[in-house]
């Protein structure tokens, strides 16, 4: 067992905080307003959730990776 407030409690979430930090963060000085760092915050979280490919998914986006999880739609045979 780790002690109190360890990150390998936490690794998930700690590997979430370092890829938003790294990139919303990186090379940026400051926000203007709280706005803007919200919508940033926000812009980012949707591109994570839908369009950028994660390791977990085989490299693939979690869009793409669902549309080709699902199985094909059953087609009905005709009546005889």
């Amino acid at each position: 067992m780790s002690a109190v407030g360890s990150s390998a409690d936490n690794a998930a979430a700690e590997s979430f905080n370092a890829t938003f930090k790294r990139e919303t963060l990186q090379g940026r000085r400051a926000f203007t307003d709280e706005r803007e760092a919200r919508l940033t915050a926000f812009r980012w979280l949707h591109r994570y959730n839908t369009v950028r490919r994660h390791s977990r998914l085989r490299q693939q986006s979690p869009i793409t990776y669902e549309r080709n999880a699902r199985p094909a739609p059953a087609t009905l045979a005709p009546a005889a």
